[in-house]
């Protein structure tokens, strides 16, 4: 059984204006089952939001604070 491709991404270094447009080309160049993995400096809420509004039904979501000031997210992608 292969294994599934998962993509790593640190926000941290980015400018706050890029991390948005970052984070959707690379979820959209995943295929269905590939996952990519965000490491950021706050709650990625807000991006959670706009993942809800403009890729709604293709992904799963899982956040959690790994300590202060680094938080990660998978975002799963499910449907094409």
């Amino acid at each position: 059984m292969a294994e599934t491709k998962t993509v790593n991404l640190d926000v941290r270094p980015l400018p706050p204006w890029e991390r948005h447009s970052k984070i959707f080309s690379l979820f959209d160049s995943l295929s269905v089952g590939e996952s990519l993995v965000i490491t950021n400096d706050h709650d990625p809420r807000p991006l959670h939001y706009q993942f809800m509004h403009e890729r709604t039904g293709k992904f799963e979501w899982d956040s959690q604070e790994l300590k202060p000031y680094e938080w990660q997210a998978t975002i799963k992608r499910i449907a094409p």
